[in-house]
């Protein structure tokens, strides 16, 4: 499936979207899981008063916000009938890019703007985070399952150094897995992402001098690499061709049907993607002023090692009044009721701390 280029709109056309996202899935409790988040949502909505404003929102960016956005503007539409929300789900750099040029009022990045884009925004940006979640390493090897990796294998398999999924190093890790000798495809994303630049990241941090590629929202990966258009896109082709393995966030990871390696974190303990390792790894983060951090390689036994944030930015002076009772009604509900559609999406809500501090940020967005 592919999400980019397509608005979700906050109608009957988001459910519908939503249904066929858990549709992906061949496991039962996906179905199960978004049956629960609709009902959780419907009992938090029925709690919540509807705002005043009337208008439309439009959003674009992180394909990691893809599915928490679907289902968040399909309930919120229950809580305020007379707002309708559109994302566009186009990659955190083009979101970024959207926002800088004034064509959306609120992009959505898994990672902070990069210094070298800072004077694109001429005006205060916010950060309001809204969810948590794994960066899933997917893999498709048959019969293989409980796959272990750890950083410096990572980093060796993904800048081209480690080819074949026998090689010694990967059998080290798994001594009792029947690995075949079959070459590795190598699967990436061709679209400016912040699942690259938190997945790169980790690997700076935790592979060290194995990792020589860098960190950024593209990476020149090497020539052997397919790339993929979107965390969905290269959910397709992983899901699609044997022997490949890719990251993609692990709530589409999941909905597509996706295996998912262990992976070693700081503790030294192997830990498979999870909301409950995400939310173990987001409680050690260290929070700046501006609410943006890292939760990627922290530490904690239970912590799974490559967790990352994101969140949606909007300018702090709107031009009208309306735009910002728009805006303040949405991201209260992302970051009140909204929390709930997390976990059964298999998305770690924010911490209570986080949650906090981005409600307090509200009253900041001013015309």
């Amino acid at each position: 499936m592919q999400f980019r280029g397509k608005q979700v709109a906050a109608a009957s056309g988001a459910v519908a979207a939503a249904i066929a996202l858990a549709a992906c899935s061949s496991s039962s409790s996906t179905t199960a899981a978004t049956s629960t988040t609709s009902a959780a949502a419907s009992s938090s909505a029925s709690a919540t008063t509807s705002s005043s404003a009337s208008g439309t929102i439009s959003g674009a960016g992180s394909t990691f916000q893809t599915n928490f956005q679907q289902g968040a503007i399909s309930n919120f539409k229950s809580v305020d009938p007379g707002i309708t929300v559109n994302y566009n789900a186009v990659g955190s750099s083009t979101g970024r890019d959207d926002l800088a040029a004034n064509t959306v009022l609120y992009a959505g990045s898994d990672s902070p703007i990069p210094a070298a884009d800072a004077s694109k925004f001429t005006k205060k940006v916010l950060y309001f985070p809204v969810q948590i979640g794994p960066i899933a390493i997917a893999y498709n090897l048959s019969g293989i399952t409980g796959l272990k990796l750890d950083a410096t294998v990572l980093a060796e398999i993904f800048s081209g150094k480690i080819t074949t999924w026998n090689d010694p190093a990967i059998k080290t890790l798994n001594p009792s897995a029947n690995l075949p000798s079959a070459s590795i495809n190598l699967e990436v994303r061709s679209d400016g992402s912040g699942t690259t630049a938190n997945f790169s990241q980790y690997l700076v941090d935790a592979a060290g001098s194995a990792w020589k590629l860098g960190t950024g929202s593209t990476i020149k990966w090497p020539s052997t690499a397919r790339a993929g258009d979107g965390g969905s896109g290269l959910a397709s082709i992983v899901k699609s061709t044997p022997g490949s393995i890719g990251y993609v966030d692990f709530s589409t990871a999941t909905a597509s049907g996706l295996s998912a390696a262990s992976i070693k974190n700081s503790a030294g303990d192997f830990v498979a993607p999870s909301t409950a390792s995400a939310t173990a790894a987001a409680s050690h983060v260290t929070v700046k002023p501006n609410l943006t951090f890292s939760a990627a390689d922290e530490p904690g036994a239970a912590s799974y090692p490559i967790t990352y944030q994101s969140w949606d930015l909007v300018y702090s002076v709107q031009p009208n009044a309306t735009d910002v009772q728009l805006l303040q009604a949405y991201l209260g509900y992302l970051l009140g009721p909204g929390q709930a559609l997390l976990a059964p999406l298999n998305l770690a809500p924010l911490p209570a701390s986080i949650d906090s501090s981005a409600k307090a940020q509200l009253s900041k967005i001013t015309s």
